[in-house]
């Protein structure tokens, strides 16, 4: 689907989780709602320091922030194509756009950024295509990875069943998650050899061994659980409050099929390349215009 430069990789939990008994059912639907509120009032004076330091875009409210921003970042060889250009060079163009993102990211205060860089089904594109955004994947890892460690703050992490990519890139992902796993600033997730229907069945797999093995019972299963064995398990705030999906297409492309439950979508025929600070304002203007009611009626 992309080529990228920041790579992360944080492997399923395999530690063993206390039973859960399931929560009344009002509490189910607003499972994100009540994250989200308990983030902003667990610490006043880490929510003031925040706000000394983000500088957000004219008539951004603070309080209205997404905390986590999911992109599909389409349109790289549409891009290229326009422009009489090879598709490398769209690639290359998509990776300066992710950059230019993650910094804005940081500079308003945004929490988490995932972003769909290969999926699962992009395997089947031609081996000179794959073999291209492999080595760009590596040489991008290779140039950010000190920056994520000092200049940004950045933790990386990765998600997607990465036994089929080259040792090299493996082994930089495990490098990077490994350096940067206790930064705090914003959390960079990448989604590579990624498929939202594989992360719910390894989940599955994962809880069906526990129950096999005695540690929990099948009454025991209910929505929270399975949210620990997701991949986004990573992130303090695994499911998405906006997801932006470039180059006109109209659909998830099997991304982040549980977390996108009650995350609010926008689209733009921009191409990936083309998608700088000006857009990305007038996503976040949307996102705050809108109401999240998380099954409720109107208020």
């Amino acid at each position: 689907m992309l080529s990228l430069t920041y790579f992360p990789l944080s492997p399923p939990l395999t530690t063993t989780p206390t039973p859960i008994l399931s929560p009344p059912p009002p509490l189910l639907l607003r499972l994100h709602h009540q994250r989200t509120v308990s983030r902003l009032l667990c610490s006043t004076a880490q929510n003031v320091a925040i706000d000394d330091v983000v500088r957000l875009p004219a008539g951004m409210r603070r309080e209205a922030m997404p905390e986590h921003v999911a992109v599909i970042m389409d349109g790289n060889r549409r891009w290229a194509r326009t422009r009489g250009l090879p598709a490398v060079a769209g690639y290359e163009a998509g990776l300066r756009a992710l950059k230019g993102m993650v910094q804005l990211c940081c500079r308003w205060g945004i929490r988490v950024l995932t972003v769909f860089a290969f999926s699962s089904d992009n395997w089947l594109r031609p081996k000179v295509e794959v073999g291209f955004l492999m080595r760009l994947l590596e040489r991008g890892m290779k140039g950010e990875v000190n920056n994520f460690m000092s200049r940004d703050n950045i933790r990386f992490s990765c998600i997607g069943d990465t036994s089929k990519l080259p040792d090299p890139v493996k082994e930089l992902i495990t490098y990077a998650e490994e350096r940067t796993k206790h930064n705090s600033g914003l959390q960079l997730i990448v989604a590579v050899s990624y498929s939202g229907k594989y992360d719910i069945v390894q989940a599955c797999q994962s809880i069906a061994l526990k129950v096999k093995d005695g540690v929990i019972e099948p009454e025991d299963i209910n929505e929270f659980l399975i949210e620990q064995e997701l991949q986004t398990n990573c992130a303090e705030i695994p499911n998405p409050d906006l997801l932006i999906r470039t180059s006109g297409e109209l659909r998830v492309s099997n991304f982040l099929l549980w977390q996108l439950a009650y995350t609010e979508l926008y689209f733009t025929q921009s191409h990936w390349p083309d998608f700088g600070e000006t857009e990305f304002v007038m996503a976040l203007r949307s996102f705050q215009q809108r109401q999240r009611r998380y099954g409720e009626r109107d208020s």
